[in-house]
């Protein structure tokens, strides 16, 4: 059964009783909890009792813009008197017409899932087995609950809303980019606090529908209700995109799809559902493409640190037992973690490369296994310790195209950098070429495991043009990641040739596109973080 769906300023009142007022509270329309029958809950704000409505003999009937009548059987038993069914009518009113829309939505959708009259009721052909949404069929029911559990709390959405360069991105790509949200309508995909449905409506949206599974809706609703002038024009949906239905289509999707490494969570897949789901035909998203960024670094330091971690299991006294046979697992385990940190883009010994994903076209099966080759050629002589990794994403408005970059050098977001440590460095001569694969699969905890490939190829006068002089593999679990935030930066040898530091800026985020766009946090020179400083 798919997950509730919650509306939580409406109205009611019992038309049967005879002497009825009507209520402020919510409607939620979800599985009974005993026997799994879908049914409408009215609720009052502290109290015990509700109205249940069971779906399966229940019919609503328009009242007016906002107001309906939901009508269903009821029995009643009494001592020595047998069981009579009579109707009982509640009417419900809405805050908007949208919202009106929705809920009517809403019930036929849940209607529509009881079949026969009770959930789990034996059919002729069999017993009827809930459906699930495509998002329960492909991730694991306890990692989708973590999930959802961290990002319903305050703590998890006040770090994110404090990372100034994510929020401020946010900000200035809407805000520049007013013509795209001015009378328009707008699906806020993983709503969250709601903070994008704000920029939205502040932007001109004519309404926005903020889409939100987790129980962060009961804060965001706050939110909203808090500030009128906008949150007017703010309906909060509590559900799955994959699972909830809208009254109309939207003219651009904004969301905060973006994890480690641009795909971690999976959210990413959520996003382009929503867009086959919701969005308007020539509809824009925000943002619209993603780039993942890759280049070889040497980072002595990091090195010896992750390989040191395992010094622990060399032990051969400790307690009186061996540990020593544990060693290589516990070595290879300390390398299979992503490392997450900021690093100074002087450990990178090449020029970077990318990977685009274009959220407007791509399909949602694209996501399942990402493969990308990778070539680059050494700037120095030294060891070749692994691959770095960042993103970027881009908010293609009809104004401003501005960039959101978490590349090393520039200022640091909650995303930081990530870097693939490889248990056996490489050993590469400046002019020397490097090659390899940086393959992404997915899995149903709701991350991906990191297959990583690294050659160093034969260099030199004579050398055999295909050769390849050494290989270094790992696999890491991009859910696991170390997490190296408060260690100090690297120690660079003075003597070790490098990349100019001017260089490595100017390259950005990445190599220029070919479209002629900077890869920076804007389109706009140098104006870029300044302009959102500004603004933030």
């Amino acid at each position: 059964m798919a997950s509730a769906d919650m509306f939580p300023n409406v109205s009611f009142s019992d038309v049967n009783a005879a002497a009825s007022q009507e209520a402020a509270g919510k409607a939620v329309f979800g599985p009974d909890p005993a026997s799994g029958a879908a049914r409408l809950s009215l609720v009052r704000p502290g109290a015990e009792q509700a109205f249940q409505i069971d779906l399966s003999d229940a019919q609503i009937f328009k009242l007016g813009p906002m107001e309906w009548l939901c009508v269903s059987g009821e029995t009643e038993a009494k001592a020595g008197v047998e069981e009579k069914l009579f109707s009982r009518a509640i009417k419900v009113v809405l805050r908007t017409e949208a919202e009106s829309k929705a809920f009517s939505l809403a019930f036929q959708r849940w209607k529509q899932q009881t079949i026969s009259g009770k959930a789990g009721e034996s059919l002729e052909n069999g017993s009827i087995v809930a459906c699930k949404s495509k998002f329960d069929t492909k991730i694991e029911a306890s990692s989708a609950q973590m999930y959802f559990h961290y990002y319903g709390q305050l703590l998890h959405q006040q770090n994110m809303l404090q990372d100034f360069v994510r929020t401020g991105t946010y900000y200035a790509a809407v805000m520049e980019n007013r013509a795209d949200f001015e009378g328009k309508v707008v699906v806020d995909v993983g709503a969250g606090s709601g903070i994008l449905s704000l920029f939205a409506a502040q932007a001109g949206a004519k309404h926005v529908y903020a889409v939100e599974a987790s129980e962060m809706v009961e804060h965001a609703q706050r939110l909203i209700s808090g500030n009128p002038s906008f949150g007017q024009r703010i309906t909060i949906i509590k559900g799955k995109v994959e699972e909830v239905e809208l009254p109309e289509k939207a003219d651009i999707l904004i969301s905060e799809p973006m994890g480690t490494l641009l795909v971690n969570e999976r959210m990413l897949e959520s996003y382009v559902i929503a867009r086959d789901r919701f969005l308007a035909p020539d509809g824009k998203m925000f943002p619209t493409t993603g780039r993942i960024h890759m280049a070889p670094f040497s980072d002595e330091y990091l090195y010896v640190e992750m390989a040191n971690k395992s010094l622990f299991w060399q032990q051969h006294n400790f307690f009186g037992v061996d540990l020593t046979p544990l060693h290589g697992s516990a070595f290879d385990g300390y390398f299979s973690q992503p490392v997450v940190d900021a690093f100074d883009p002087r450990l990178l010994i090449s020029q970077s490369t990318y990977h685009t994903l274009d959220f407007t076209s791509m399909k949602e099966e694209d996501l399942y296994e990402i493969d990308i080759p990778l070539s680059f050629v050494s700037s120095v002589g030294t060891r070749v310790h692994g691959l770095a990794c960042w993103f970027d994403v881009l908010f293609n408005g009809s104004t401003v195209q501005r960039w959101l970059t978490t590349a090393p050098g520039s200022p640091t977001t909650h995303w930081y950098q990530l870097r693939c440590v490889l248990a056996q460095p490489l050993y590469v001569m400046a002019g020397q070429e490097i090659t390899g694969r940086l393959h992404l699969v997915a899995h149903s905890a709701q991350s991906y495991t990191i297959y990583l490939t690294m050659s160093a190829k034969m260099w030199g006068v004579g050398a055999d043009p295909g050769g390849i002089l050494q290989t270094s593999t790992a696999k890491l679990e991009l859910k696991e990641p170390y997490y190296r935030l408060s260690q100090p930066q690297a120690y660079m040898p003075q003597d070790q040739q490098q990349l100019p530091l001017s260089s490595l800026q100017a390259q950005g985020s990445g190599q220029q596109m070919q479209d002629g766009l900077s890869p920076g946090i804007t389109v706009d020179q140098e104006r870029d973080s300044a302009a959102f400083t500004r603004q933030v």
